[in-house]
């Protein structure tokens, strides 16, 4: 007998918990249960101090709290507010702009400028390509939207970027649908920490030059930006190899105050365009603010107003800059930390170059990450391994977590 049920068709989807949460949830009462100094929880996407508290920036919280209550409370206009939006764009490129028409609408967070990416540029039933390791709710985001994702190796047989499968599966792509929306997560990715070489952007710019001398390609390179801030500011370079590309090549780029300002749950980012057009750029702006109005509506004013203090007052910025490079180095000390004791104990790891998360290859992460909870050490299982989030855990425990995680994965042979 079949279920009754009152949702529409499209929206009956599996129950499933969300691993992240779910593993989370299982730290949170081991730690209740056995006390926080015995419990390894590495599942928070979050910069967490050695305590386990959540860190927040004063100098962010401290312009927060000194806005009035209309700048508070005012509704902000549906593509963002203006100077948000100019302080957005300086914020992500700094002094590496690229060339060409650059415009930005506000959105809920990172996440936010995924989905209106996914929304439009491409169609109903398109698959989009990102890298075989990525982070799970880009699947969630194409399935809500009717879209799949298809993938290409993240790295070849020296850990470098996989040019050669990158090329391959973009051109497979072109060939069924003639566009293709791809999405980058550089520099940081989330989940392995891996982050494009300039060298490695070059080539990849060539590719996709030669793939949009068909005019009927269209080519939407997405580049999810989220743990920009916590990489060397060098690593924005690759931002000026965006000037001046083909039309039918257009860029976007998420902007997210999370990371970056420690402002997770005030949900604000932005989605930047960039392109050699300027009619591009305008549709762009059109588009995506109808999606505003259609989805969300506006942002948080309180957020945006935030930024914009921060970016209008030298002194300001000059401190959170401050306060942010304090915990960037404690987040390096840490990945080195972690990827120092990996070696000592064989433990294989992705190639990490920075930001929140490290991970580790294995064949049956769920039983790998099931295994280690009999240790008090809570990790991310993924289709291909396993996330350690070295943002979120102590110095101490980063050094003692990878013996932890090789011992379990031989007890599993």
């Amino acid at each position: 007998m079949s279920m009754f049920s009152m949702a529409a068709n499209h929206s009956i989807r599996p129950v499933q918990e969300d691993i992240i949460f779910g593993m989370g949830a299982m730290a949170e009462e081991a730690i209740r249960d056995k006390g926080f100094k015995r419990v390894i929880n590495a599942t928070i996407g979050a910069l967490l101090d050695d305590d386990g508290k959540l860190v927040t920036f004063h100098s962010v919280f401290e312009v927060l709290k000194g806005l009035s209550d209309q700048q508070i409370a005012a509704y902000a206009p549906l593509s963002g507010m203006p100077e948000y939006i100019k302080y957005a764009i300086e914020a992500t490129f700094m002094g590496y702009r690229p060339n060409g028409f650059i415009d930005g609408v506000a959105t809920p967070g990172g996440s936010g400028a995924i989905r209106h990416a996914i929304w439009n540029y491409t169609d109903a039933g398109d698959k989009i390509l990102t890298s075989d390791w990525f982070w799970e709710p880009y699947q969630t985001m194409a399935s809500e939207h009717m879209r799949k994702i298809v993938t290409y190796e993240l790295y070849d047989e020296e850990m470098n970027f996989n040019l050669e499968s990158f090329e391959k599966s973009l051109g497979d792509l072109l060939d069924e649908q003639k566009r293709a929306l791809v999405m980058l997560n550089t520099p940081a990715h989330n989940p392995t920490g891996y982050s494009l070489s300039n060298s490695e952007w070059m080539k990849l710019r060539e590719i996709l030059i030669e793939f949009s001398k068909d005019q009927e390609n269209k080519i939407i390179l997405f580049i999810d930006v989220a743990y920009l801030d916590f990489c060397n500011d060098e690593e924005r370079e690759f931002f000026k190899l965006l000037s001046n590309l083909p039309k039918n090549i257009l860029v976007l780029i998420s902007f997210s105050m999370s990371k970056g300002y420690t402002f997770y749950g005030l949900r604000s980012g932005a989605l930047l365009g960039v392109s050699s057009d300027e009619d591009i750029i305008r549709e762009f702006k059109n588009v995506c603010s109808y999606s505003n109005r259609g989805v969300w509506s506006n942002g948080t004013r309180a957020a945006m107003e935030t930024l914009i203090e921060i970016y209008k007052n030298d002194n300001i910025r000059k401190k959170v800059f401050e306060e942010r490079a304090k915990h960037k180095q404690i987040l390096k000390e840490r990945a080195e930390t972690f990827i120092q004791s990996a070696k000592e104990a064989g433990l294989a790891i992705c190639r990490y170059k920075g930001g929140f998360f490290i991970s580790i290859p294995h064949d049956d992460p769920m039983r790998l990450a099931e295994k280690l909870t009999e240790k008090d050490v809570f990790v991310v299982p993924l289709e291909k391994g396993l996330r350690f989030a070295v943002c979120a855990v102590s110095l101490e425990k980063c050094k003692s977590a990878p013996a932890l995680i090789k011992e379990m994965m031989e007890s599993l042979k």
